[in-house]
């Protein structure tokens, strides 16, 4: 993953200390068997962040009812409901009080939610993203991260997706116009050098 990393990274930047927030989109239990196979990654992550006092933010998705969710509810049929055991957040990521957990319904993490607010408040300028699904929530999330002015970075071997090709896909678009591409190693190492 690394060399396919360099090969597409149009940008060779690294988040900047004191700047950067990492943002884990959906890491819920109705993903679980996408997640599982960079779950200890994820976990590494978590656990730098947590040693250099870097910000973390999870997003949950859920929807009340499939007739609620609008076109996510048309297009897909089979959501995440809240409340429902498949809606929980993976307790292998043992969130903690200081973290902070955006609640949402649609693919973008910015949409009608207060994770701008939460980065303004905290100054952050880089924005690291990890997660589930890469061309969906994740990509979507980061394409509006871009046009909101944030530095982003993405976790290639730190998203997931149901299909490979799918996956490549997103890594191929955001490295052309609107992330820098990371590996879980890459990044975890840039943290322990602050």
């Amino acid at each position: 993953m690394e060399q396919l990393v360099q090969i597409l990274n149009r940008y060779k930047w690294t988040p900047g200390e004191g700047k950067t927030c990492i943002l884990l989109i959906d890491l819920q239990e109705y993903f679980r068997g996408m997640i599982e196979p960079m779950l200890p990654k994820l976990q590494r992550i978590v656990t730098a962040a947590r040693e250099g006092n870097i910000p973390l933010i999870f997003t949950q998705h859920g929807h009340k009812s499939t007739q609620e969710a609008g076109m996510l509810g048309a297009w897909w049929g089979d959501l995440i409901i809240k409340g429902k055991p498949e809606a929980r957040l993976l307790p292998e990521l043992n969130i903690k009080s200081e973290d902070i957990v955006i609640q949402k319904d649609k693919y973008n993490a910015f949409y009608n939610t207060d994770l701008a607010g939460k980065l303004i408040e905290r100054n952050i300028k880089d924005l690291v993203i990890g997660g589930v699904m890469t061309n969906l929530c994740c990509e979507t999330t980061a394409r509006d991260a871009f046009v909101r002015d944030y530095r982003v970075f993405f976790l290639a071997d730190g998203t997931s997706t149901g299909e490979e090709d799918y996956h490549l896909a997103t890594l191929k678009n955001l490295s052309f116009g609107f992330a820098t591409l990371l590996t879980c190693a890459q990044f975890i190492k840039t943290m322990k050098s602050w």
